[in-house]
Formats: C-alpha cells, structure tokens, sequence
C-alpha cells in the first residue's frame, strides 16, 4: 500500500507542494484540506484587480481545483477544514461536508498561511472597513467600490498593502489618505526609498499621515469617519493593512514548536520537531541567507519554493528548502521600490557586522536615450569582510535590478566581487556602468578607506 501524504491549506506551499510530490510519486495518495474555495490564487494580484486591471478575480488562479483533481490526480478536497492534529496517532480531523471525520497520514504538510492583523481598534465590524488578505475580501472590496465610487478613503498601514490599495482606490475615483503611525513608510525599505516614494505619493494625490496613529473608524452601520488620537477625518471606505501573522494555531496546539518570530520553527528540509510533519509558506520560518538566522518572511516565492522541496523529500528524494534574503518589490503609481537583505543598519549590528553603506543616484538607461529616469541604489556592506549584506532600489524603471543584489547575496559576493560583475549594456536598458555596478564602485572606495 502506498503512503498517504496531507496537505492542510491549498494556496502556494501546500499546492506546490502537492503537485511535486504526485509527480515525483505518481503511486502517492495526496489529500489536501482546504477550508476555502480558492486555491492556487496570486494574493499579490488583488489590489490589481480592485484598480481594474485585472477583470475577472478568476484570472488570478494559476491552476483551478479542477485540473488539480482531474489532470494531477491530486485528492483536493475544498470546504475541508482540518481541526485537529494528532502527530502521535498520525492522523488529523476534518470538518467538511457535514460530517466530522480522521484522516490518517504517513507524511503531513502544514501550509495554513497567514492572517490579516486586525488591529485593536473600535469599528472594525463597519461596512465599508475592510482587510484585504484573500479572494473573498478582494471581491468585497471590488463590489463595494462599486456601489460607493466616489468620497474618502482611509488606508491604515503604509507597507505593500497600504501603497498598491492607495494606487488602486485612486484610480477608482477616490481622495485617499494613507496613515501611518511609524515615521515613513515601508519602513523595512530604509528611509533613501522611503522619502522618494513618499514625494510621488503626495504628486499623485495621497494625503499622507505620517507619525499618525488611528484609533478606530465609527459611523452610523456604515463608516464615516477615522477616529484619531487627536480628532477624526472622513471617509466613506477604510483598508486596515497593517500587517500579517503566521496562522499557527492549529500546529501549536498539536504541540509543534514555534520559533521565537512566532512561526513555526522547521529545519533546511523543512520538518518540525515531528519527523513526518513539514511546515511551509507563510505560516513557516525560513533561514536568512544573510545571517543564518531564522525568520519569517512571507513572501510567494519562499512559499512555492518550499512547498516543492517539501513534496519532493516526502516522495522519497531530499531537497533543502533553500534560504531566503527577504527580496521585495512593490508597484507605487509610477514607481518601483525594491529591497533585499539586511538594509537597517541597527539590524547589521545586532546580527555582528560592522555595516558600511552609500546610496547614489543614476540614470537607468544611457544618458543621451530617451524615456530613462533616475535611480537611487543603496548598498550595504560588512567593513571587516566586505561581504555584501543587502541593497535597495527605487525609481520610475529599473527597480528589477534589485534581483542583481540578491544574486550577489545569495553567492555571498564582496563590494568587489560585484563591481566586477559582468553586467549586459545597451543604450535602451542601461549606461555602461550599470547603477548597481556605480553603487558597489562607490561603496568599495568607501571600504578602502575605512
């Protein structure tokens, strides 16, 4: 008899993870649990689609509970809530159907995601206040705009979420004010992408509160206003994004260890402190390649790529879920912002290095071609050993480049190393020496200074 493999939750890890597994294992039975209807779906697509350059919610599924079932003979059982884990006995509870029954394993997967933060704050139950973390919420959202298509609207957060939805809620005919409570926005990004996001925001209409806490929204059964420490302002839609957490409540109380982001702990084949029970997505820490430490970055590809190593070690084949450098890049209007690996330098300290940085500013394409924009690329590096230790990115085109940075982190490369990279020129893509490569020629002749 084969074994079984379950997988609990049906989005990047745990699909991704189940498809490698029938693939390397076509005599594998793979059951997944999903308590939704949607799996497979681009999360980072719906303030897209709330903007109306997406149509149909539909197109942000890459592969639909259909083919799943009939084209990879893969168990996908949708409306299935997993209630219960039992790692001693092998077996896990679900809900589903009407009925209530044991599901046994010989391999388990945990892939519940995160959820969004809901913060502590009065009128969250309000029509027109919502959080936007999955299809549901993003259809919502879209039928609410619909019906309401003029007046204020509040974004509470200004990290990924808060910028796309204060794009999309613009271009949908609304006046938005952004708050946040930290002193600039995408904090994690370093104040250099910081202060240049926040100048086109403001050109593009947002109202930015910035050092502003919100307390809560109130109204009459519908929003209209957001309450603050010193007053309120209207708004006829509010979008609290402030955040996600690993959804680990299920894991824990199973008794599988969580690490001390909250996460749940796993090592480089990402298995718990259970043999045959895995974590992976965003509900699973991951390793820094920069550091070694362990972390929680919830991102799609770190998802996907674990949840494929994953199902090819439960089909009999090893595979490390790989590290991860936290890269990320965010749409603002008409600008792109980037970052990976370690920007903040207090965060360079406290993990040991001795950080040295230099931010500069470049055209993206040579000088004399027509449509360029100006970027700024910020590195940062280690003054003892050189080692490259994270970058960033922003401008009108070219925050891709962001990716030549990771590479770098990823092989562990020096400032010189770098500069020496052999990068691609021509006119319409680049200058001769491409921004990355004038950043890392600035920050070595700053390290042999030092």
């Amino acid at each position: 008899m084969s074994d079984t493999f379950v997988v609990v939750g049906g989005d990047a890890a745990g699909m991704s993870a189940a498809s490698k597994a029938k693939r390397e294992d076509p005599e594998l039975e793979v059951i997944v649990f999903e308590r939704g209807e949607w799996v497979s779906y681009a999360a980072c697509g719906m303030p897209y689609y709330v903007k109306g350059e997406i149509e149909h919610l539909d197109d942000l599924v890459a592969v639909t509970p259909e083919e799943f079932r009939d084209e990879r003979d893969i168990d996908l059982r949708t409306g299935h809530e997993v209630v219960d884990i039992d790692p001693e006995a092998g077996n896990v509870t679900v809900e589903g159907d009407g009925e209530t029954f044991e599901q046994p394993y010989d391999h388990l997967l945990v892939a519940t995601g995160a959820s969004a933060i809901e913060p502590p704050f009065d009128g969250l139950d309000l029509d027109g206040v919502f959080t936007i973390h999955d299809m549901d919420e993003a259809d919502a959202i879209d039928d609410y705009v619909a019906d309401h298509s003029t007046g204020s609207a509040a974004i509470v957060g200004g990290g990924y979420v808060g910028i796309e939805m204060a794009e999309a809620l613009s271009a949908r005919g609304f006046d938005v004010d952004l708050y946040e409570m930290l002193p600039h926005v995408l904090q994690p990004f370093g104040d250099s992408v910081a202060e240049v996001v926040e100048d086109h925001l403001r050109e593009q209409g947002v109202h930015l509160h910035l050092d502003t806490a919100v307390s809560g929204f109130d109204g009459g059964g519908r929003i209209e206003r957001v309450v603050l420490e010193d007053g309120s302002r209207p708004a006829d839609i509010a979008i609290a994004g402030v955040g996600v957490a690993p959804a680990t409540g299920l894991a824990a109380d199973a008794g599988v260890e969580l690490g001390e982001t909250g996460a749940i702990s796993t090592n480089e084949y990402g298995r718990t402190n259970y043999e045959n029970v895995y974590a992976a997505g965003d509900c699973a820490e991951a390793r820094h390649v920069v550091t070694g430490e362990s972390v929680h970055v919830p991102l799609a590809l770190t998802a996907n790529r674990a949840g494929r190593a994953i199902g090819q070690t439960v089909a009999g084949d090893p595979e490390p879920v790989g590290e991860t450098a936290g890269t990320a890049i965010v749409k603002a209007f008409d600008l792109g912002a980037a970052r990976t690996g370690i920007v903040d330098e207090v965060r360079a300290r406290e993990a040991g290095f001795d950080p040295v940085s230099v931010s500069i500013s470049a055209s993206s394409r040579a000088h004399y071609y027509p449509g360029g924009g100006e970027l700024t690329v910020t590195l940062v590096a280690d003054r003892a050993t050189e080692r490259l230790l994270g970058g960033t990115v922003v401008g009108r085109e070219g925050a891709k480049r962001i990716d030549t940075v990771a590479t770098a982190l990823t092989a562990g490369m020096t400032v010189s190393e770098l500069r020496n990279a052999d990068l691609a020129y021509a006119p319409p893509f680049s200058p001769v020496w491409d921004p990355v490569l004038t950043a890392a020629k600035v920050l070595g002749g700053k390290l042999d200074r030092a």
